[in-house]
């Protein structure tokens, strides 16, 4: 009896976490597998109502997309290019937006709980009414944009056109930076709540300036939640669909032709399922060995620093 109640007590935490593992498999591991074997299959149109029945290509679809002497892969390493400049820009004025924003609302003033309900209003917004209207912003003719920036300020010559042309990456990732940056501003008001108080009462005392207080005590405590953050901000950065695909629609220009929007178009544009599912699963290896690197960098770098 002994044996069997020690059984069930050890299976008990195993049974609790199944439903969890059969979701994860069902929302994210079938899917993925899925998506791996159809990038094998010249899959169109015209299997969608089989699509186990389309021929099998082989590496067919992945050497289309890495030729880049070929449209396929030229457009692609246009899209990758466009990506990672978006990506790290977004990542790097998010960060300093976020560290700069919580900083300040760090010391006691009239207003500091008004400015952080103010600040967190874009992460709390739906991200669809948030884009959409900031595409309304953006109109050439009756956009508040080109009204404040044209007829108040005088800073343009004529109304330029947001959503079309160069400009379209500028109108990108203003939209980008302002509904992610704060989640990094809350991210790191939390974290510096860790920070003992006592620490900067000592800088005081020796004469440390605020700018160095910030340079030897926050910037350094930050350290291990900044690395996670910034990992979390450039995935989502590097998969972002939404900003663009509601910005521009199905049809993004060039300049803001993002791997999300351009894997879309590939596959439900072009109907060729199998050459997307081939860039999908080219996206997801890029962004593991990315992740992966980074983990290791700042791991050895944690290590070095606690020696």
């Amino acid at each position: 009896m002994r044996t069997v109640a020690r059984l069930r007590r050890a299976g008990l935490p195993y049974l609790l976490l199944l439903p969890a593992l059969l979701l994860e498999l069902l929302v994210h591991l079938v899917p993925m597998v899925i998506g791996i074997v159809m990038s094998f299959k010249d899959l169109t149109q015209l299997f969608l109502g089989n699509w186990g029945a389309a021929p099998w290509k082989g590496l067919g679809n992945y050497r289309v997309t890495v030729d880049v002497d070929a449209p396929v892969g030229a457009t692609l390493l246009h899209s990758f290019v466009v990506t990672c400049a978006f990506s790290v820009l977004t990542v790097g004025l998010c960060w300093l937006l976020g560290t700069a924003a919580a900083i300040f609302l760090q010391e006691n003033f009239r207003g500091r709980g008004l400015l952080r309900a103010v600040f967190l209003t874009p992460y709390a917004l739906p991200i669809y009414a948030a884009v959409i209207t900031w595409a309304f912003m953006f109109q050439r003719d009756n956009g508040l944009v080109n009204h404040v920036l044209h007829d108040q300020l005088h800073l343009t010559d004529g109304r330029p056109f947001w959503l079309l042309g160069d400009n379209s990456f500028l109108a990108l990732l203003v939209v980008a930076v302002w509904k992610t940056w704060p989640f990094a501003f809350l991210v790191v008001m939390a974290a510096l709540q860790n920070i003992p108080k006592d620490l900067y009462e000592a800088a005081a005392l020796d004469g440390a300036g605020m700018v160095r207080q910030i340079r030897r005590i926050t910037l350094p405590s930050l350290r291990p939640i900044n690395q996670v953050l910034v990992l979390v901000l450039f995935l989502w950065s590097f998969n972002d669909f939404n900003t663009p695909y509601v910005l521009f629609g199905k049809a993004a220009p060039e300049a803001a032709d993002l791997l999300s929007i351009h894997i879309y178009q590939s596959s439900f544009v072009t109907w060729n399922f199998g050459t997307g599912s081939a860039m999908s699963v080219l996206l997801l290896l890029f962004l593991l060995v990315v992740t992966a690197g980074y983990l290791l960098a700042t791991s050895r770098g944690r290590k070095h620093a606690d020696a």
